[in-house]
């Protein structure tokens, strides 16, 4: 077995799934960069159900510029993991292929890195190996939020202009783009009775007329070119809306409706209007809006310099955009920075995630390369 396949399967044996802490995981990390004199800085903090949480953040050499990765430690929920066989933390090779809850999404990823680094710990270094795992990345990019306003080894990243991966499933293609996102929380208020009496006020006709108002806005998102962006696929923000009345019986009206509303805008596009438009619909017909979600879209010139270096490690010429968002929604002051990493993001959050052992190899000596080309 590979020295990256036994790192991912380390990995994968922790619980990190986002409701719980990511400490034990982090703490393991933190004691293989230590071994290899790297200068470990913590930023904790704890999430907002009072769960402690942590960050990891090292440095290995002197210095500024160098190479940073980054990635997270935490994990979506395994509670529709469909394999009998073994459960989605007793990580499995099987088919040429290691399955696992984070083998894909992104424990495979970081294993790649701490296999590519470990040739390089007792050599001399031109330029710092940076390292950052983040908490909570999978319900609100909360950790990377903490590490680009506390971490001094961030802070030291930006001014010297270090050249940032993350991490993330891109199936080696350099990705100098990704969608935001905003989500948004509208609450009916009624009054739960026996639905023969008239007792009852249902939240759901109350909801009614707000949603009709939703459904034109939907139109208009998905059909004027105001809203779309042909870099991106799809090209539109592609707004999604969930309903729930929380009512257990038919014959009570429901006390409580609630819609959440999500979409996800392209760079450069002010978003300001369509959430406006939602809490003025929402207030006229005396619904409650919370935001509970906002997170700026990550873009840099695909003909900089540094995408156009990355690409010498690329599987494709081509630099592309994807829909979905990253941490490096949160490190915009990292001037150098694209997505790059081993696995397909359709493996990843499946009920029977896994990554092919060939993108673990892959990836270490991608990773390898940049080490080589930027550090050494």
């Amino acid at each position: 077995m590979s020295s990256t396949v036994t790192f991912a399967s380390e990995l994968i044996e922790f619980d990190s799934v986002s409701s719980k802490t990511n400490l034990p995981v982090t703490e393991r990390v933190a004691d293989w960069l230590q071994q290899w004199k790297f200068d470990i800085e913590r930023v904790d903090f704890l999430d907002p159900a009072g769960t402690p949480k942590a960050n990891l953040i090292a440095k290995l050499g002197s210095g500024t510029g160098g190479m940073a990765y980054f990635c997270h430690t935490d994990v979506v929920p395994a509670v529709n993991w469909s394999i009998q066989e073994h459960g989605p933390f007793q990580p499995t090779v099987r088919d040429d292929r290691l399955y696992g809850r984070g083998s894909t999404d992104m424990k495979g990823s970081l294993a790649c890195m701490l296999a590519a680094v470990a040739p390089y710990v007792t050599g001399p270094l031109r330029e710092p190996i940076y390292l950052c795992c983040t908490a909570d990345e999978e319900v609100g990019m909360l950790g990377a939020e903490h590490v680009a306003r506390e971490s001094r080894l961030y802070r030291e990243m930006v001014t010297g202009k270090t050249r940032g991966i993350v991490g993330e499933p891109t199936g080696f293609q350099v990705i100098y783009g990704h969608k935001g996102g905003t989500g948004l929380r509208v609450t009916s208020r009624g009054i739960a009775a026996h639905s023969s009496t008239r007792l009852g006020i249902n939240a759901n006709w109350k909801m009614i007329p707000f949603l009709q108002k939703m459904q034109a806005l939907y139109q208009e998102l998905e059909t004027s070119p105001d809203w779309r962006n042909d870099e991106f696929d799809p090209p539109t923000t592609t707004l999604n809306l969930g309903i729930n009345d929380h009512n257990a019986a038919m014959n009570v009206t429901a006390a409580r409706s609630v819609c959440t509303l999500y979409f996800r805008a392209m760079p450069g596009m002010d978003v300001s209007p369509v959430i406006e438009r939602i809490r003025q619909a929402a207030l006229q017909h005396e619904l409650e809006t919370e935001t509970i979600f906002r997170s700026t879209p990550f873009y840099r010139d695909r003909q900089s310099s540094f995408v156009q270096e990355c690409l010498a490690f690329a599987d494709s010429p081509v630099p592309r955009t994807v829909a979905y968002g990253t941490d490096a929604a949160r490190f915009q002051d990292l001037e150098n920075c694209v997505i790059f990493g081993p696995g397909q993001i359709a493996q990843a959050h499946i009920s029977d995630e896994w990554v092919r052992l060939e993108d673990l190899a892959r990836g270490t000596e991608l990773y390898g390369r940049m080490i080589e080309r930027w550090c050494r």
